[in-house]
Formats: structure tokens, C-alpha cells, sequence
């Protein structure tokens, strides 16, 4: 018997898996009475219902989660299944390769980490520089990020996945940090896009690092470092503040 599905609003994974069965017993015509009928076939357009879409929602979800958790190759097809309380046969349907998962997940995730951004971008106040460089910081430990960092990890290694990620690369290499406008609002031209680029790059080498030994004092004086510095190559400050004594 199939595991039973979560509580979300969706169907069960195992009636999204089966194709419709034909009705037994259907007449062709009054002189063929033992003729079977055809079998309802199912094509693309039965993966575009509103239950096909929560469903597949749902494994690419817990796709970006196991390898935000886990990583990408403690994460395989099976894991994604159990994750999204899914039979095998629902998640085959869906995705039948490793190839087909992993491409969608791509696209899932992007799309998850543009909605984050752009939710907090909506959210800030306050001082703009310092608000912008503390919502990406939240921003990138959550699983949409975590879960493209992954990626990026792995690829340096997989020529497929790098060539895979990277038209998302791209794409948010073009939104990036500067739409959070505390960024943006500094200026145009190259210093100031130097220091949206600095800002962008300290926080995310930071949020892959290990600070082994007294983390959350390290971490908060160094991104009140970043903050000054990047202050300073908006025009906002002196490079004597850069350290406070």
C-alpha cells in the first residue's frame, strides 16, 4: 500500500502516477459487442493539471531541501521520492531520469531564490546599505540559496551540471545584490558596482565558510566590516571607519 500524502492540499501521488484506465465492456458499435475499447491515452497536457503541478511542486521542493540538507549526490532519485512522501511509479511519472529531475530543480530553484529576493527587497527599511547587505545575509542561509550553492559546488567538478546552471548563474548575476536597493540607490558606474560586487561576494564566501571558534562574534564583526567598506566605495564614509576601535 503507498505511503499516504501529506497533508497539503494535493491528491494522492499514487492516483497522479497511474494513467486513467479504460471502462471494460464499451461497445464499438451493435455489431461488435466483445470489442474492447481503446485505451485513453495520456500525453504532455495530463502533467499540466492542477493536481500534476502541485505534485510535481512538491518533489522539486523536496529536492531543494535534501540538497540544501544533505547535498546533491547524498540526494538521488529514490531520497527525492521518500522526502516528498511519493511512490517510485508517481515519481518516475514526473521524472523518469536523474537528468529530468535535476534540470527542473535548476529552474525550481531559481525561481524560488528571484521570489526570496524579491520578497525582500519589498521588506526594507531603516538604514538602506545596512538593511540590504543583512537581508541578503538571510537570504542566503535559507534553502533556495543553500541549495544553489550546492550546485555551484559540485559543479566546478561536472561539466554537465556547470553547463546546466549556468544561464541561471547569469540571470541572477544580473539581478544580484544591487536590486536590493540600499545597493542600487549608491550609484551607477564602476566603483559602484565594485562595491555592490565586494558586498555581494564577502557575504557569500562568508555564508560558505566554517568559523570554527566563537561564530556569531566573528560573524557579526564582519559584516559590520563589510557594511563600512562598502559604504566607502558608495561615498558614504571614510575608510577610517572602517575599523572601529
Amino acid at each position: 500500500m503507498p505511503p499516504r500524502a501529506a497533508a497539503l492540499d494535493i491528491d494522492s501521488p499514487a492516483s497522479e502516477a497511474a494513467p486513467a484506465k479504460p471502462e471494460t465492456g464499451t461497445m464499438v458499435n451493435a455489431q461488435t459487442p466483445q470489442s474492447k475499447s481503446t485505451p485513453q491515452k495520456t500525453g504532455p497536457q495530463s502533467k499540466t493539471t492542477p493536481k500534476s503541478l502541485r505534485t510535481r511542486r512538491r518533489i522539486l521542493d523536496a529536492a531543494m531541501r535534501l540538497f540544501a540538507e544533505r547535498g546533491y549526490h547524498a540526494s538521488s532519485n529514490a531520497d527525492v521520492a521518500e522526502a516528498a512522501n511519493l511512490t517510485r511509479g508517481a515519481m518516475l511519472y514526473h521524472f523518469p531520469t536523474r537528468e529530468d529531475l535535476v534540470e527542473a530543480a535548476i529552474d525550481h530553484i531559481q525561481q524560488r531564490r528571484t521570489e526570496a529576493f524579491e520578497e525582500a527587497a519589498r521588506e526594507q527599511g531603516g538604514d538602506a546599505t545596512d538593511q540590504a547587505i543583512d537581508a541578503y545575509w538571510e537570504l542566503l542561509r535559507q534553502a533556495p540559496f543553500k541549495a544553489f550553492a550546492e550546485l555551484e559546488a559540485v559543479a566546478r567538478t561536472d561539466p554537465d551540471l556547470a553547463r546546466r546552471i549556468a544561464p541561471a548563474q547569469a540571470a541572477f548575476d544580473h539581478a544580484q545584490i544591487g536590486a536590493l536597493q540600499g545597493l542600487l540607490l549608491a550609484g551607477s558606474g564602476v566603483r559602484f558596482q565594485t562595491g555592490r560586487d565586494l558586498a555581494r561576494f564577502m557575504l557569500e564566501g562568508l555564508a560558505r565558510s566554517t568559523l570554527t571558534y566563537d561564530q556569531a562574534d566573528r560573524t557579526e564583526r564582519l559584516l559590520a566590516v563589510i557594511k563600512r567598506i562598502t559604504r566607502v566605495m558608495n561615498r558614504k564614509g571614510s575608510v577610517l571607519e572602517i575599523w572601529e576601535d
